[in-house]
């Protein structure tokens, strides 16, 4: 009997060299997680049960445990490698068959899907096509779409700015305002008593003479500009510039001009044909504390986005509700500033970019600056991770005593985060399985002594003459 204990006990002593080799073997393997022999002694039993005074037949492997502990997260140049920072495990399919890693290489194939090194693809939520949002609890394979990004025509340009209240009408203005409010004071029934009526109408003329004046390309028909790059539906850039010229204490007059021309007839302001009294023009009017009493926004219509030479784009023809709002603009004793200024439209972009966030989202970065939500990374936890099959290649698989797969978006419930850019090592402890290595040949020694001791007694008996 003492040959079978020592045997089983040189068995168990190899099952722990076996795991403790493997250990060590995958110590630098991502995603690994260590495993632990547990053993278990052994007793005969008799028909009726074992004796209060039974002696142990040996030992047995119970149990070869995985032990599921946080390796330490190392950060990489790859966007796409991917680290769990808690509870989980990423979900992969190939051919149908899913799998469970805590391996995060990841990349991407010919057709865009998110693949690890195995060739088998990540799993996540969707997106729905209509809405951009997440398809929450549908899983599906997890593809990068390098399209480019469609264009997005400018429709809200709002700007914040302060027009200097100590500014006075341009020289060119005044002197045609004041020309021709004399011209009209001077044929006035009484030009030494002039009618409020007369005086309005002289002011009208007046004003009207001054506008006249504006030229976008002489700097000294007007008191201040700023400009916004704009975009039409096909994605093409254009500059809308306002100018403001002081018509009054507190009024102002803004023209606006996209690409140097006017709006409504796309003449250029070098053109001889251009018609400062027909240019888009709007009101700007504030109060005697230097607040702004025009109502916003301002609408601008009849815009047919031209090209450089001053033909049609084919964009849409007019921009449909293109509007500034000038809201939170002031009038004060200080230079004239624009402290903000939005649009919304956008060009064409290019892929240039991924980024996958704690929540898994897998947003791409576009070369126009915009961003979108591709997918979501899931990922799965179950009742008992020691029943989990390995696979080997660092995966596992489903089993009966596992239970089923829980399955969610990251940083929710017990689920951990990701970490992008990043790797979880091996959770193995180098110095831990060395000090494991020299217990089991310890063990496997003392065994193979008792072979020997055994062995001795019975060479003893059988020489007994």
């Amino acid at each position: 009997m003492a040959f079978n204990i020592g045997l089983s006990g040189i068995r168990a002593a190899a099952s722990d060299l076996n795991i403790t080799g493997n250990n060590i073997a995958n110590a630098g393997t991502v995603g690994f997680k260590s495993s632990r022999a547990e053993f278990a002694d052994v007793y005969a039993a008799s028909v009726l049960g074992s004796g209060s005074n039974a002696q142990g037949s040996g030992v047995a492997l119970a149990d070869s445990a995985q032990l599921f502990t946080q390796g330490n997260i190392s950060f990489t140049e790859n966007s796409l490698d991917l680290a769990i920072n808690g509870n989980g495990f990423f979900v992969t399919s190939k051919d149908g068959a899913i799998s469970y890693t805590r391996a995060g290489y990841f990349g991407t194939d010919s057709a865009g899907n998110i693949v690890n090194n195995a060739g088998e693809r990540l799993q996540g939520f969707g997106v729905n096509s209509v809405s951009g949002l997440i398809n929450q609890g549908i899983q599906t394979d997890l593809r990068v779409d390098t399209r480019s990004a469609d264009p997005n025509a400018t429709s809200a340009i709002t700007s914040t700015l302060n027009l200097n209240s100590t500014q006075t009408r341009p020289t060119l203005f005044t002197q045609q305002y004041d020309a021709a409010y004399a011209t009209s004071i001077a044929g006035a029934a009484d030009p030494a008593n002039p009618t409020a009526a007369e005086i309005a109408t002289a002011q009208a003329a007046g004003l009207a003479a001054g506008r006249s004046t504006f030229d976008p390309t002489n700097s000294a028909s007007y008191n201040s500009s700023t400009s916004v790059n704009v975009y039409d539906s096909l994605g093409n850039s254009h500059v809308l510039t306002k100018y403001f010229v002081k018509n009054d204490a507190n009024s102002w007059d803004m023209y606006v001009l996209i690409d140097g021309r006017d709006v409504q007839s796309g003449v250029e302001a070098s053109d001889p044909a251009f018609d400062p009294t027909t240019t888009t023009r709007y009101d700007v009017d504030f109060n005697s504390v230097g607040e702004l009493t025009t109502a916003q926004p301002y609408a601008v219509t009849g815009w047919v986005p031209l090209d450089s030479e001053g033909q049609p784009t084919g964009a849409e023809s007019p921009v449909a509700n293109l509007t500034i709002n000038l809201a939170g603009s002031s009038q004060y004793a200080s230079s004239f500033a624009v402290t903000s200024v939005t649009q919304d439209g956008f060009t064409t972009g290019e892929l240039a970019g991924l980024e996958i966030d704690e929540s898994g989202l897998l947003v791409a970065r576009y070369t126009n600056g915009q961003t979108r939500v591709q997918g979501q990374v899931v990922l799965a936890t179950f009742a008992n991770q020691q029943g989990l099959t390995p696979l080997g290649n660092t995966s596992w698989a489903q089993s009966f005593a596992s239970g089923e797969p829980v399955i969610g978006a990251p940083a929710t419930g017990t689920l951990g985060g990701i970490q992008s850019g990043a790797l979880e090592e091996s959770n193995v402890d180098i110095s831990e399985q060395l000090i494991n290595l020299i217990v089991a040949q310890r063990n496997y020694q003392a065994n193979a002594k008792t072979i020997q001791t055994e062995d001795a007694v019975t060479q003893a008996i059988i020489n007994l003459r």
